[in-house]
C-alpha cells in the first residue's frame, strides 16, 4: 500500500472515530500533497510524499519556536500534536551514531578536504538520509567533521 493510500485510510479512520484534531492534521497533509500534485501535474511517489511531510514538519517546528517565544502555549501545543501525527508517516529515524558513520563514509567517498567540498558531501548524504534524519543536524555534523580535518 502506498503512503498516500495509507494517509487516506487514516483520514477515514479518524473521521469514523470522531478525532477532530487528528482529522484536521491529516486533511492538511492531504491538501499539501494534492497541491503539489496539481502544481507538478503528476502523481507523487512515496519519496515525494515524504518530502512534503518533511517540509511540513520543519514548518511546524519553526512555528512552535515562534509561538513559545510569544508565550502562546495553546498554539504551540496544537503544532506539537500535528508534529506527532505527521511523524507517524516518517520512516524510522537514524541514530546519531548512524548519522556520524554516514558522514564519515560520505567524506571518504568524495575525498572532501575542507569546507569548500561540503556541497558534494551533502549531496550524497541527502540521497541516503532523506526522510530518516534532520538534514540540519546532518549539515552540522558534516561542518564539524570537515572543520576538524
Amino acid at each position: 500500500m502506498s503512503l498516500k493510500a495509507r494517509i487516506g485510510d487514516d483520514m477515514k479512520a479518524a473521521l469514523r472515530a470522531k478525532e477532530s484534531q487528528r482529522l484536521s492534521a491529516i486533511r492538511l497533509l492531504l491538501a499539501a500533497i494534492k497541491q503539489r500534485e496539481v502544481d507538478e501535474r503528476k502523481e507523487l511517489t512515496d519519496a515525494d510524499v515524504l518530502a512534503v511531510i518533511e517540509k511540513m514538519l520543519k514548518q511546524r517546528r519553526d512555528s512552535i519556536a515562534q509561538y513559545e517565544a510569544a508565550g502562546r502555549k495553546d498554539l504551540a501545543d496544537a503544532e506539537a500534536f500535528e508534529i506527532d501525527v505527521l511523524s507517524g508517516y516518517m520512516p524510522q529515524q537514524a541514530s546519531d551514531a548512524e548519522i556520524a558513520a554516514e558522514v564519515s563514509a560520505a567524506i571518504a567517498a568524495t575525498g572532501a578536504q575542507g569546507m569548500a567540498d561540503m556541497g558534494k558531501v551533502m549531496a550524497g548524504l541527502k540521497a541516503k538520509l532523506a526522510g530518516r534524519a534532520d538534514m540540519a543536524k546532518v549539515s552540522a555534523a558534516v561542518k564539524a567533521k570537515l572543520a576538524g580535518q
